[in-house]
């Protein structure tokens, strides 16, 4: 495994540990800032939605598991397919809400030399909700 892919594998796991804490701000370090998201049923998204999105989640924990597939480095840039299962369990026993499938991702090594992600194209679907 290349130093590239390693890295690239280790943003990943601190993406799912700083989402488990609730680390927005570590998880906004971990993407460009011209970073688009693509999701089914709604027009692309960036930087500045995703992080109303995640401030806005106070009252819930998220609990993931990423199983990375595919990881593909081209100079300064990657692709990393990725299945994703991700649960929403919100304070006070609420349902919880659970997601699954496949994202593809495109990553940039910035100019201090570390992986960013930059474009997500996110397949999760409603696995399962109690």
């Amino acid at each position: 495994m290349s130093e590239d892919e390693k890295a690239i594998r280790e943003l990943v796991a601190a993406w799912m540990e700083a989402s488990r804490r609730g680390d927005t701000e570590a998880v906004l370090s971990l993407m460009t800032d011209d970073v688009m998201f693509m999701v089914p049923g709604r027009e692309p998204f960036g930087k500045e939605e995703f992080t109303a999105a995640s401030r806005g989640m106070t009252d819930v924990r998220i609990e993931g598991v990423a199983e990375i597939k595919e990881v593909k480095v081209i100079g300064e840039w990657a692709y990393l397919r990725n299945r994703l299962t991700v649960t929403v369990i919100p304070a006070g026993g609420e349902p919880m809400l659970k997601r699954s499938g496949y994202t593809l991702s495109i990553l940039r090594k910035e100019e201090d030399g570390r992986w960013r992600l930059t474009r997500d194209a996110n397949l999760l679907a409603v696995h399962e909700s109690r």
